[in-house]
């Protein structure tokens, strides 16, 4: 049985050597313009001479003007007048400007018989054509024989319809793109609270003071570790659908419990303009709670009452 290894290395990477893969595309297209150019008249400009030709008005295409060049007598003198001259011109500065190519003498009976010189769907043995400077030109000088010409439909009402078409060529390159979009400011915490608040979807109650207190689990365990350890890890309590929280009263709980959801920031009574800024989860505001309730902490008992002190009681302790 054959065996097929799938190598998952970046050419010219080693394994020992993390390598960052960058990438760019080079793409190359035509841009596409056409025109129409009415030689009305075909009788009076016969006989003009050799060399001679009427010229269109010009035309913008792919960044470049373009001019189509008509010869009644031809362009050459070696053809004697046998043949009519059709080109295009480059009408504007520019150097090597590729492109495409389509000059249609349009049949004008109505029969489609169209005759038509392209570049376009097919292969180019030698690739688009170039053309070096102003006044660079592609076509025919033997585009129709003039006696041809006179007795056909493309000549109609003494007149011809030309249509000509350029593709120029342009290249680019790309590589990655940055995009600048701008982010709302987040209002995750504001909806915790509002969902809090209605109490719908609940699935944990903290009972306080004599209050129950409803809450989610998730939104709890996501915003405090600790809490995310009580309520799922593997020392959980074992009734955690009801948490009976003592020694603390039911509208202090309540702040701690909406700053725990929402903000993350809790802001004590400003009786004396103090203010205490806690992290992200309730339990953590709790704990704080019981390193002041049981006085291990730097602060005596007396300044935590009096920092937290309603005038009457103290929100804390209730003494």
């Amino acid at each position: 049985m054959d065996t097929i290894r799938v190598s998952t290395e970046v050419p010219g990477s080693s394994k020992s050597t993390s390598q960052s893969l960058t990438e760019s595309t080079s793409r190359t297209e035509t841009i596409n313009g056409s025109h129409e150019f009415k030689i009305s008249g075909y009788s009076l400009v016969k006989g003009m001479g050799i060399g001679k030709y009427v010229a269109s008005d010009t035309f913008m295409v792919g960044g470049y003007s373009w001019a189509i060049y008509f010869y009644p007598d031809g362009k050459s003198p070696e053809d004697n007048s046998v043949y009519v001259s059709l080109f295009i011109a480059l009408a504007s500065e520019g150097a090597d400007v590729r492109a495409l190519f389509e000059l249609t003498l349009v049949d004008q009976s109505g029969n489609e018989r169209h005759k038509v010189h392209s570049h376009f769907g097919r292969t180019l043995e030698s690739g688009p054509y170039t053309l070096k400077y102003r006044g660079s030109m592609w076509g025919y000088k033997r585009f129709f024989k003039r006696s041809l010409l006179e007795s056909s439909d493309y000549l109609k009402d003494n007149g011809l319809l030309v249509r000509c078409c350029v593709g120029v060529v342009k290249s680019r390159t790309e590589g990655p793109r940055c995009y600048n979009i701008p982010v709302p400011v987040s209002d995750l915490g504001q909806q915790f609270g509002k969902l809090l608040e209605s109490g719908k979807g609940a699935d944990v109650n903290f009972k306080v003071d004599g209050e129950t207190f409803p809450a989610h689990k998730l939104v709890l365990a996501a915003r405090s570790a600790v809490l995310r350890a009580q309520l799922f890890g593997p020392l959980r309590s074992e009734n955690t659908k009801c948490i009976i929280i003592e020694d603390i009263q039911a509208p202090i709980f309540k702040a701690f419990l909406f700053t725990s959801v929402q903000s993350g920031t809790f802001s004590w009574g400003a009786a004396h303009g103090i203010r205490f800024y806690l992290s992200t989860s309730l339990l953590e505001c709790m704990n704080v709670y019981m390193l002041i309730h049981s006085c291990t902490v730097s602060i005596s008992r007396m300044q935590c009452c009096s920092i937290l002190s309603t005038g009457t009681n103290c929100l804390i302790c209730k003494t």
